[in-house]
């Protein structure tokens, strides 16, 4: 796995979001703002080269979204990308191989499936709220503590393997809070929505370089 570097923070590096119909994404450009990072709305396949860093967001239902991806045409330039990409929510379940729900075939740029959580396991679903993650030596997590809590609203998730995990977390089962394979990362978790800690890791993603 290809480790990028940390660059220092140089004013607002350019975030393209990938719009693509996927779901509310005011809480996500609010915090970018607030962090004086620029960004801008990647509409169609030529807008790509205008971010030096690209965000995948996503709510509601993978396969949907996986539909509007492929419907807007921006589903095979992603695949070919080599700038830092973030997947965050269903943008981070899009970019596995398979999921459960719909029985949808994804970008299948991470091996790994997105699967839903077991009633059986009597948990509460969606899993809504706050909960502590557990990372490594990642770039992604850099200047935060161990156990750090973010936000997580999700009724699917993505199975644990430590080749693409950089963050687990614990609901009922052990599953993927981040991923990372090359210039492809993904959170489950919203960044967007946690605070301190969700401002970092944005921050973070933000001044990556490969």
């Amino acid at each position: 796995m290809h480790e990028p570097e940390f660059i220092p923070p140089s004013g607002g590096q350019g975030v393209g979001i990938v719009n693509y119909g996927a779901g509310n994404i005011f809480s996500l450009t609010s915090a970018l703002e607030r962090l004086g990072i620029s960004y801008g709305m990647i509409n169609t396949t030529p807008d790509f080269d205008l971010y030096t860093h690209i965000i995948i967001p996503g709510v509601g239902h993978a396969g949907a979204a996986m539909e509007k991806l492929v419907n807007s045409g921006l589903a095979d330039a992603i695949k070919n990308l080599k700038k830092p990409v973030l997947g965050i929510c269903v943008g981070m379940q899009l970019l596995t191989s398979h999921s459960e729900e719909g029985n949808a075939e994804l970008l299948n740029i991470v091996e790994l499936n997105t699967k839903k959580f077991d009633k059986a396991l009597d948990i509460k679903i969606p899993h809504m709220g706050w909960n502590g993650i557990n990372f490594g030596n990642s770039v992604l997590f850099k200047g935060l503590q161990n156990g750090e809590q973010f936000y997580f609203v999700h009724s699917y998730f993505i199975e644990y393997n430590p080749i693409f995990d950089i963050a687990s977390a614990d609901y009922g089962v052990k599953f993927s809070a981040a991923i990372q394979k090359d210039n492809y990362f993904g959170v489950q978790f919203h960044p967007e929505k946690s605070g301190k800690a969700g401002e970092q890791v944005l921050k973070n993603f933000s001044n990556l370089t490969f």
